[in-house]
């Protein structure tokens, strides 16, 4: 009798390699998120922005998954026509609105470009400079989240059973990896201004190069299935169903970790949307200085996210992990709202914070929900992410706005740190209470993920 062939996912090198590549498609993905943030002086000396505008370009990438629920969507389209079909189409559609974006800010648009004269003729209180942007922002953040949720489900799909956790904190990693580079190179790249275009068109080209990496890993993933297509055909009777939806969300242990979700990331991604601003207008740093502190974030993350996925595969203990991440969460905004301690240890215990609530906080869905209805699951909880990412960056423009009247040189950041530290303060709340439902229900959160 001949041997069987093993699958390419029972391959720890396949299995691996598979994570760089989708991970790199990631970072390109970070990347142009956020080489904005190091930008913001030089976007309102250059095209007029308010500190409102600023908050309304970076919300803006959440309103196709906030309002139109596209994440919800293309979780459930994802779980419907898989990961070849719904990857390829919405990472087409994140490059696609990075390059929006950067045609937007680019001199050939502002000297009266192709469209430049149907955005002047509406809205006359935004320019159209920034009306393009826009809409480059909305339709890069209709593929960008959804493109994370394909991820996540390339990662269930590949490790379930063998180094989930790890898998995740990795991807989480090649995330900060992509952040970390933005924050490093968009303010040396737009040189004060004098070639802010060159650094934004960097960031829409990296995009496409995600794409190109993308339409590699199809290949790897086509035969994969192939190998299984036996298992795949005996299970087409289960197949999703729209009334799984309810069920996720009847379910609360999964709308304790949504919450977590919404309220932790939306302590920290819009924070990091003004912090470069916020570090140079407290303590006097340039724009490059202030994008390197900045970075401390991501460059943390890369490190620890990945060493708290391998214990919490090997240890369990989900919830306490996510209870202690919201804690330095909350001491961390704490020690910038009420105190003059230089930025660097906090940034750095950020990043711990940031990487024990998402090496712990997304593994754990496979303890809640079917396979089958994963890509939905993630889908929900990125929309409902989004909320505060859309909400939160703007809120914080317009309290920066209204606390500073004047539009200051220099700005008084105390009120929108304040909300971010009480964000933080009601994720702890929920992760306890995610942790008091997990001993209640015996879910198996704060289990060890690999198999035995």
């Amino acid at each position: 009798m001949g041997k069987v062939k093993k699958a390419l996912n029972e391959s720890a090198a396949m299995r691996w390699g598979m994570l760089i590549l989708v991970g790199f498609v990631l970072s390109t993905n970070y990347y142009f998120y956020d080489a904005f943030s190091t930008l913001k002086d030089l976007l309102k000396a250059e095209f007029a922005f308010t500190n409102t505008d600023y908050g309304l370009f970076v919300s803006f990438y959440s309103i196709p998954n906030t309002f139109l629920l596209m994440a919800v969507i293309g979780g459930i389209i994802l779980d419907k026509v898989g990961i070849r079909i719904t990857g390829f189409t919405f990472i087409f559609f994140m490059a696609f609105g990075a390059f929006l974006t950067a045609y937007g800010a680019s001199e050939y648009y502002s000297n009266g470009g192709v469209g430049n004269s149907l955005m002047q003729s509406f809205l006359p209180k935004y320019s159209p400079e920034l009306k393009m942007m826009l809409l480059g922002r909305f339709f890069f953040g209709l593929g960008a989240e959804t493109s994370i949720v394909v991820i996540s489900k390339i990662l269930v799909k590949w490790f379930k059973g063998r180094d989930l956790a790890l898998a995740f904190g990795l991807k989480v990693g090649f995330g900060r990896l992509g952040t970390f580079a933005a924050l490093q190179l968009s303010p040396v790249l737009a040189n004060g201004g004098e070639t802010l275009s060159t650094a934004i068109w960097l960031a829409a080209v990296l995009t496409f190069t995600g794409l190109l990496a993308f339409l590699v890993y199809m290949l790897f993933d086509a035969k994969l299935d192939k190998q299984v297509i036996a298992t795949e055909s005996s299970s087409q009777k289960d197949k999703f169903k729209l009334s799984d939806v309810f069920n996720i969300l009847s379910n609360r242990a999964y709308l304790y970790i949504a919450l977590l979700c919404v309220t932790f990331y939306s302590a920290v991604f819009p924070f990091m949307a003004y912090a470069p601003d916020f570090f140079a207008d407290k303590f006097g740093f340039t724009d490059v200085q202030s994008g390197r502190i900045t970075s401390l974030l991501p460059l943390g993350t890369m490190v620890f996210t990945p060493l708290f996925g391998f214990l919490i595969d090997r240890k369990g203990k989900s919830a306490t992990a996510m209870i202690f991440g919201s804690i330095i969460l909350l001491a961390v905004h704490l020690v910038f709202g009420f105190t003059n301690i230089l930025p660097y240890v906090p940034m750095v215990m950020l990043g711990i914070a940031f990487s024990l609530v998402p090496a712990s906080m997304w593994p754990s869905m496979v303890k809640l929900v079917d396979d089958k209805q994963i890509g939905t699951a993630y889908g929900l909880m990125y929309s409902i992410q989004n909320l505060g990412l859309w909400g939160f960056p703007l809120l914080a423009g317009i309290l920066l706005d209204k606390t500073n009247p004047g539009n200051p040189e220099v700005a008084d950041y105390t009120a929108p740190i304040l909300m971010f530290a009480a964000l933080g303060l009601i994720g702890l709340i929920f992760a306890i209470m995610l942790k008091y439902e997990d001993k209640k229900k015996h879910f198996g959160i704060e289990l060890p993920l690999n198999r035995k």
